[in-house]
């Protein structure tokens, strides 16, 4: 029996899944529990339209994505910090620093946690960090703070 199951079932499949199963494993366990149901024309018709939904929102994503690292290719962040005679500075610039001169500066609204820092920025300088947009998509984007 087809069944499209509406929660994870181990050993069958994931949400959203259209699986075969034996009758009686569909009549005596998945349908009692809400954990699947009859997989009809109609069900199967609105997982059809669902995955393609997702599918859109995905490649939209996607479009989003590699527009924002073009813009973020060019752009150079500017920190103006305090700091001591060697070129140390009192603080640490963050991801959230970072991505608030972002927002204020430019209108681009980067998420802290997709900006990755491999080691703390505490000193004046150049740094090219990475801003992680999606999977597979990455953008190159240099900060300089100056003292």
């Amino acid at each position: 029996m087809k069944v499209v199951l509406l929660a994870d079932v181990k050993g069958q499949g994931k949400k959203g899944e259209l699986v075969n199963v034996s009758d009686g494993y569909a009549r005596n366990f998945l349908f009692p529990k809400k954990l699947a149901m009859e997989a009809n024309a109609k069900i199967l018709n609105e997982l059809k339209n669902k995955n393609e939904a997702e599918m859109y929102k995905k490649a939209e994503d996607k479009k989003a994505a590699v527009a924002l690292s073009e813009k973020l290719k060019d752009i150079v962040v500017k920190f103006k910090s305090t700091g001591g005679s060697d070129g140390k500075l009192y603080g640490a610039v963050t991801a959230k620093d970072i991505s608030d001169k972002l927002a204020a500066d430019f209108g681009i609204n980067v998420d802290k946690r997709k900006i990755v820092i491999s080691d703390n920025i505490k000193n004046v300088g150049e740094y090219i960090l990475d801003v992680k947009l999606y999977p597979e998509i990455s953008a190159k984007l240099k900060v300089v703070v100056e003292a």
